[in-house]
């Protein structure tokens, strides 16, 4: 029975072929079980594992090594584990791709790059009761071909950054056992490869935007209107070019942007390619991760259109990341733009961070 569970596994993960032999995967841990403190405290001096760098309570990276890089396929997989300590509110949380020059140290004047490559919400989660720990698995092909790109690893060095802002004040005083204690959640990542062999093509990537806030009052390229836009110049051209969007809609406040969805608009070179509206599906499958009493769901299931009126996303779920065709790019100007055209931000509170990045073959 294991043995018919891990091909299930990995044809679902992998596409993988079986016969007398099971196909091989290969993991790679980044991260293992990191600690993350309060994000309004004073950086915190205590320990952490080889290798890893404290940024801040909030945030790490680490180094991907070349054995890292090596065991990469064009068929990769993110393993985002958040393991429940002393906040039990849902928080945001994200994975970054650091493009940093290569053999120099992480430093703010070495990072060229910094890309948002996944993010995710955590559950209310009381850490006395079980399930206390949530996965979260990523589908990230385009950056295992990223990692592949034999120039770009001989100009940069990869470093992975983990980041989630949390703050344990409410757990200090409803879960047993955090009074007094700073530490919000442990984390670990891990990248889980493919093992089959591929011929890379070499892949560029176009920064655009990481977790650039994006509202109609302060963070605006159009005053009073929901807007930021990107011109950016090629100066080669991009074959099988995709659009690689995240967004999610923040600001908790009585009639705030987190609680109504909006349509956004996705316009490039002029011409709209896509609309879509944030979440609109059923939250039920993760009330079993929600331990902590909380306003979001409450003693009683909900049906899927209740869910459906005013959620963005669901507490201990990933946010989606949307993707775009948009053929071959030639060299010369292009403009991104996104436009969310409805949304308020009632008394100027509230943000959508944005990512946006596209990739394709030079």
């Amino acid at each position: 029975m294991k043995k018919l569970l891990i091909i299930l596994l990995c044809l679902q993960a992998f596409g993988c072929k079986t016969s007398n032999q099971e196909s091989q995967s290969t993991e790679r841990q980044i991260f293992d079980q990191i600690i993350f403190y309060n994000g309004y405290g004073k950086t915190v001096d205590e320990p952490v594992a080889e290798h890893v760098i404290r940024l801040k309570n909030s945030s790490y990276v680490k180094q991907l090594t070349e054995d890292d890089l090596n065991a990469v396929s064009d068929r990769l997989n993110l393993q985002v584990t958040l393991h429940a300590r002393c906040d039990n509110y849902d928080r945001l949380g994200h994975v970054g791709l650091n493009f940093v020059k290569k053999g120099k140290p992480y430093s703010k004047e070495n990072v060229v790059i910094t890309q948002e490559i996944a993010r995710f919400v955590s559950p209310f989660m009381n850490k006395n009761k079980m399930p206390n720990s949530v996965d979260y698995l990523y589908e990230i092909n385009n950056i295992g071909r990223l990692l592949n790109n034999k120039e770009l690893r001989k100009t940069y060095d990869f470093w992975i950054q983990f980041d989630l802002f949390g703050t344990p004040d409410a757990a200090q005083k409803q879960v047993e056992g955090c009074e007094g204690r700073s530490d919000i959640y442990g984390g670990s990542m891990k990248l889980i490869s493919s093992s089959k062999p591929y011929s890379n093509k070499v892949e560029k990537l176009v920064h655009l935007y990481s977790r650039d806030k994006l509202d109609n009052y302060k963070h605006t390229d159009v005053e009073g209107e929901t807007i930021k836009f990107n011109e950016f110049v090629l100066d080669r051209p991009l074959k099988n070019a995709r659009l690689y969007v995240i967004t999610s809609n923040h600001g908790a406040n009585k009639g705030g942007e987190e609680y109504i969805r909006r349509e956004h608009v996705v316009y490039f070179d002029g011409e709209e390619i896509a609309k879509y509206t944030p979440g609109g599906e059923s939250c039920e499958e993760y009330r079993v991760l929600n331990t902590q009493s909380n306003g979001i769901y409450g003693k009683k299931t909900k049906k899927p259109e209740d869910w459906a009126r005013w959620n963005n996303w669901c507490p201990g779920n990933k946010i989606p990341i949307r993707i775009y065709d948009l053929g071959d790019l030639k060299t010369g100007k292009h403009q991104f733009k996104m436009d969310v055209p409805e949304a308020e931000f009632k008394d100027q509170k509230g943000y959508i961070p944005l990512t946006a990045y596209i990739q394709g073959e030079e």
